[in-house]
């Protein structure tokens, strides 16, 4: 069984997206991916996989930390 540690990825590619005057389908074009895929990672219920995360930020000339942050889920420790 898989532990659950609460941790996230978090990120802004909506914001970025509407800056850039962008509608979710130009942007999925832009990158190679779906409207869905960009719809889900926008509500927070997809993960990008690095490659596609380093693509998005990439696009948009910035980090990938400016685009998407990692949160610390629970600090148990299993001994």
């Amino acid at each position: 069984m898989k532990k659950d540690f609460g941790d996230s990825i978090n990120n802004k590619v909506y914001e970025y997206r509407v800056l850039a005057r962008l509608s979710q389908q130009e942007l999925a074009d832009k990158i190679g991916v779906s409207k869905q895929t960009i719809f889900v990672m926008e509500k927070g219920n997809y993960i990008p996989t690095l490659l596609l995360a380093f693509r998005i930020a990439t696009f948009f000339s910035v980090d990938i930390t400016d685009i998407f942050s990692y949160d610390l889920g629970g600090t148990e420790n299993e001994n």
